[in-house]
């Protein structure tokens, strides 16, 4: 009997539990019209660290932190499933050992053939690795900020590809006299390259020192 033949004397229904059951990077489960877990599958397993038989029947909110359970946050989750038609967000989640993980859920309302409301499909996805990386990149741009800001013996500025400076260091405004809120807007390349008072005050002597013509 081929691969093939094995499939496709399967129900429809085994077909989707065995799919379920073979994807590991997601936490896929479902959850009764009250919110209490149904089903789990093992990518649940794999990141929230409970068994099925340790989770089926307890409520979804074992999920979220102290201070959401309090202020009501699954409740208004499964709430904005059922009545908009799909929940989405990202925040802190609790994994079965009281560690915290940066997660993406969607909740959607699950329906029967005839249109009947059953309950709920959640999907989790641990993003924390994601959410480091961006953290760390967020960290190094303000170090870098702190870094070009301190600098005092250098004008250090960025300029756009069509001449208009984007930023620049506190003594680059120092030199050029320019306010910071110009950044990005009017302040253009050749400005910073005006006349400063010893210039204008040369060109003046330069003009005073010039021959007239005849009176």
């Amino acid at each position: 009997m081929t691969a093939n033949t094995m499939i496709d004397q399967l129900t429809s229904e085994r077909r989707f539990q065995l799919l379920i059951a073979s994807v590991t990077d997601y936490a896929i489960y479902m959850l009764d019209p009250s919110g209490n877990v149904s089903s789990w599958n093992p990518g649940a397993q794999r990141f929230k660290g409970y068994l099925p038989e340790e989770i089926i029947g307890q409520h979804f909110s074992v999920f979220y932190t102290d201070e959401e359970r309090r202020a009501g946050v699954p409740e208004r989750a499964l709430r904005a499933a059922r009545e908009e038609g799909k929940f989405e967000a990202e925040g802190w989640r609790v994994r079965k050992d009281g560690t915290r993980f940066w997660a993406s859920v969607v909740i959607d309302p699950v329906r029967d053939e005839e249109g009947k409301f059953i309950g709920f499909a959640k999907i989790t996805r641990d993003m924390s690795d994601q959410r480091a990386a961006q953290q760390a990149l967020r960290d190094s741009e303000e170090r870098f900020r702190l870094l070009v800001q301190g600098v005092s013996d250098y004008a250090i500025y960025m300029i756009s590809p069509e001449g208009i400076v984007t930023n620049w260091n506190a003594r680059r405004g120092a030199h050029q006299g320019l306010r910071r809120e110009r950044s990005g807007r009017h302040a253009f390349f050749p400005v910073l390259y005006r006349a400063g008072p010893r210039q204008r005050q040369s060109r003046a002597g330069t003009r005073a020192r010039t021959p007239r013509g005849p009176v």
